[in-house]
């Protein structure tokens, strides 16, 4: 099952209650609010994604316990974006000092900020534009580094605050660079 984007008029629209309230009532669903107000139902990944996503959340849970640097989430946390948007990266990172400053209440909630970086995996049924324009919401959000990754063309986006994208192949590994400092993603596990 591919993506499926719903468009909804501007007087239908889920307010960050009523969406947050949807997503409690149908917790078998994966779905996410563009800037626009579509929104957005996912499919559940099979098993070789399902495998790389946490093979990833493996190499950044070792490196922060070591680190200290900040707190990690997986794809089934919500950040609540200043344009509006609640969508949820594959893996995102908030620095310490940024996630110790919401409240308890923002933390229980959909995350009312954006995380410093995220790693958005291509699944079989992601459309790569769909995905990109995805990454570029993040960055105009406020997000400092991004990796877009598609296991399947063996490709590594790279996404810089107010940058242009770089492309590698995968065999190439990526540096956390200043936001991550010292962290290194060998990518030919993908």
């Amino acid at each position: 099952m591919e993506t499926v984007r719903v468009h909804f008029p501007e007087d239908l629209r889920m307010n960050d209650d009523k969406l947050f309230r949807f997503c409690r009532d149908n917790p078998g669903l994966r779905f996410e609010r563009r800037k626009n107000g579509d929104i957005i139902f996912m499919s559940l990944t099979g098993g070789e994604t399902g495998n790389q996503n946490f093979e990833l959340s493996i190499d950044f849970g070792i490196w922060n316990r070591q680190s200290k640097w900040g707190y990690f989430f997986d794809s089934s946390t919500a950040f609540r974006l200043s344009d509006t948007s609640v969508i949820s990266p594959d893996v995102a990172g908030v620095s310490k000092s940024r996630w110790e400053a919401l409240t308890e209440k923002e933390r229980r909630r959909f995350v009312p900020l954006c995380p410093d970086f995220v790693l958005e995996l291509l699944s079989p049924s992601d459309r790569l534009v769909d995905a990109q324009q995805k990454m570029e919401d993040w960055m105009a959000n406020g997000c400092q580094l991004g990796w877009l990754l598609s296991p399947a063309t063996s490709t590594a986006y790279i996404y810089r605050s107010n940058q242009e994208v770089v492309v590698y192949e995968t065999t190439h590994p990526l540096s956390g660079e200043d936001i991550l400092p010292d962290f290194m993603l060998d990518l030919s596990q993908l």
